[in-house]
C-alpha cells in the first residue's frame, strides 16, 4: 500500500481537492468533519489533547506491528475521539484546511523544538516523531481514500 507523503507540499494538493458537499465512500463523516479531524490528530500528537490508552498494554506490540505495516485501516473504524456527530468548529471546509496547515506547522515546531518528545495515542500508545509520522501517513492515507482523493 502506497501512503501519502508526510510533508505539507504533499498533503496539500489533496485537501484543496475537496468539495464540502463530497460524499465519503464509506463512513459519515462531512468533509469538513474529516479535516478537522485530521487536525485533531496533531493536536494530540503535540500532546495539546491528552488521551488516555484504551488498549490493553500487552496489545501494543501488535498495534505497533500494525503500524509498520503495509495493511490499510479498517474503513469504518469508531473511535470515541473521533464522531462523526461532533460538532464543527469552522464555518466552512477552507477554514478547516487552514487550521490544519497552522495545526501542521505546530506539529513540525514542536517535534524539532523539542527532540525525544512523546505523546500518547489511544491505540498506539507513547509515540516518538517516526511513530507519529508514521501514523499521520497510515492516517492521512485511510482518510484521502475515504473521500475518493486517492483511488485504489
Amino acid at each position: 500500500m502506497a501512503l501519502v507523503d508526510i510533508s505539507l507540499e504533499s498533503i496539500l494538493p489533496f485537501l484543496e481537492k475537496l468539495d464540502a458537499q463530497q460524499v465519503p465512500q464509506w463512513g459519515s463523516m462531512s468533509a469538513q468533519r474529516m479535516v478537522e479531524h485530521l487536525t485533531d490528530t496533531l493536536w494530540i500528537a503535540c500532546g495539546q489533547n491528552p488521551q488516555a490508552l484504551l488498549v490493553p498494554e500487552e496489545k501494543l506490540p501488535a498495534m505497533l506491528a500494525f503500524l509498520d505495516s503495509e495493511k490499510p485501516m479498517a474503513k469504518n473504524i469508531q473511535v470515541p475521539f473521533a464522531l462523526a456527530e461532533t460538532s464543527l468548529r469552522n464555518e466552512e471546509l477552507e477554514l478547516a484546511i487552514d487550521e490544519y496547515v497552522d495545526a501542521w506547522l505546530a506539529f513540525e515546531e514542536c517535534y524539532e523544538s523539542t527532540p525525544g518528545l512523546t505523546n500518547v495515542h489511544a491505540y498506539y500508545g507513547t509515540l516518538n516523531e517516526e511513530g507519529w509520522r508514521k501514523l499521520h501517513a497510515k492516517h492521512l492515507t485511510h482518510h484521502f481514500k475515504q473521500f475518493g482523493l486517492i483511488v485504489e
